[in-house]
């Protein structure tokens, strides 16, 4: 991993990304602003709190199997959320009240319908000889076994149509982001699309489509070097091969360390056990008293934010930073903060020309990882809404506030909309449309107090996504809204 990428992000990034779970899907052109956040339904509460006094290992079995009835396509992290609440009402249908419960007689259902799945796709979680990795097969549908021309191991159907290979670069090869950059790379004159796209330090992921296929890629970093797979697949097999493709990223671990897991057991009503490696990928459920954003720091003592972010907040944290409201802007959605104490700030400059229709722009947020707010960097795309500025985006809850870059590193806006549900389809946070203040509104609301930015440098050539994130980083830190 090179030394450019994780400076200065190391001290707030954890050496081992969260698992990321990320399956192809159109993108979802046109969706609408989501509505403010809302807390959960009665109804929804209680399921929740019945869900989470389960063992943790009981928890995840069940997420588990809700991917192996083909219900569930989050992350399988035993925290109880709308996905699992929805899930577990469509896997009960019209047998019991839509109340987001699984008595004990539907738990019994369930597993025995996830392992019926998984004996019919003769599933196995494998220690991959060739490349180090730990990885589950569905082997009756993959019973062809290869090696690929660079050493790692193939897997493909009878018919060829659904190829998994792993892969391994030993330490001193091409680094992660040099490799995401080519990744995502799409000539013009290439049928080939990217449909999602996530890079953090220590790993990334990219989905995409051909004309008739669709394909995913995962890739990690670690003291072994680079590790991971790629499973491509014809489009008319995604009715099986997206639940698959799920379950495989689920059991999938680069750097294991110990011997690969015990099947899940095969007696109905017997929860299935999760596969023990996954343990240290899976990211634990959020604080409930508190709620999460994004700011971008001005100077030494004054953060930007959206109002979103931090209404209703009695207590707000900036970074290690107490902080409070100095004003809002009902305008543009902004917020403008004070910090306590000092602290070195570099702010990034800001662009003076309008972002371009649909221009690529890179958004720095925060996520669960382990457990802590650590920085993401999501692809965006300027759009119009209803005459107004907008930002497509693949957010989820806890990313208002987060500031869009050009490929030059220029502050271009911020997101002002808060995701007011997690949403995923088949494991990918879907691009939508999201509010946003642009440059114009930035310098409108920072003007009445006072306060501007620099200008930033005339347009030059286009940095990496690693690069932007360097260049920015130390401005933009977490906001953490005590309830």
């Amino acid at each position: 991993m090179p030394r450019a990428l994780l400076h200065p992000l190391r001290n707030r990034l954890l050496r081992r990304a969260a698992l990321a779970f990320a399956l192809l899907v159109p993108t979802l052109a046109g969706a609408q602003a989501p509505a403010p956040a809302a807390g959960p339904s009665p109804q929804m509460a209680a399921a929740q709190a019945g869900f989470e006094a389960l063992p943790e290992a009981e928890r995840k079995a069940i997420q588990n199997d809700l991917i192996w009835a083909g219900q569930f396509n989050g992350a399988v992290s035993g925290y109880y959320g709308p996905l699992t609440f929805r899930a577990i009402n469509a896997f009960k249908g019209a047998r019991g009240p839509a109340d987001g419960l699984l008595p004990p007689v539907e738990r019994a259902a369930l597993a025995k319908a996830a392992q019926a799945a998984r004996d019919a796709a003769g599933f196995k979680v494998l220690a991959d000889d060739k490349t180090g990795v730990q990885i589950g097969i569905p082997q009756k549908l993959l019973p062809k076994r290869d090696v690929t021309p660079s050493g790692g191991s193939r897997w493909q159907s009878a018919d060829e149509k659904v190829t998994l290979d792993t892969s391994t670069t030993p330490p001193g090869g091409e680094d992660l982001a040099a490799i995401y950059e080519k990744a995502i790379t799409v000539s013009p004159n290439s049928p080939r699309k990217i449909t999602y796209k996530l890079l953090r330090p220590d790993f990334f992921v990219v989905t995409g489509e051909t004309p008739t296929g669709r394909f995913y890629r995962r890739l990690a970093a670690g003291p072994q070097g680079l590790r991971g797979f790629s499973i491509g697949y014809d489009k008319a097999l995604a009715p099986t091969v997206d639940k698959l493709v799920i379950a495989i990223a689920a059991s999938f671990e680069p750097f294991p360390t110990g011997a690969a897991p015990a099947q899940p057991s095969a007696v109905a009503g017997t929860a299935p056990s999760p596969s023990s490696g996954l343990s240290s990928l899976l990211a634990p459920a959020a604080r409930t008293n508190e709620r999460y954003g994004v700011a971008l720091i001005l100077n030494e003592r004054v953060a930007l934010s959206a109002a979103s972010a931090i209404d209703n907040c009695r207590s707000l944290r900036v970074g290690n930073r107490n902080a409070k409201l100095r004003q809002k802007d009902d305008a543009s959605g902004l917020a403008l903060l004070d910090l306590e104490g000092a602290g070195a700030a570099k702010p990034p400059g800001l662009r003076s020309e309008a972002a371009g229709a649909s221009e690529a722009l890179v958004l720095v947020a925060f996520g669960n990882d382990a457990g802590k707010r650590a920085a993401v960097a999501l692809p965006g795309q300027n759009a119009q809404a209803g005459g107004k500025p907008a930002l497509k985006a693949p957010l989820q809850p806890g990313q208002a506030g987060a500031p869009a870059f050009d490929r030059q590193g220029r502050l271009v806006g911020i997101v002002t909309d808060n995701p007011s549900d997690k949403i995923l389809i088949a494991g990918v946070a879907p691009q939508r449309s999201y509010g946003f203040a642009d440059g114009a509104a930035i310098q409108a609301m920072l003007g009445k107090v006072g306060i501007t930015l620099p200008p930033a440098a005339a347009a030059g050539a286009e940095l990496s996504t690693g690069a932007v994130v360097e260049r920015v980083s130390g401005a933009v830190q977490p906001v953490i809204c005590g309830l």
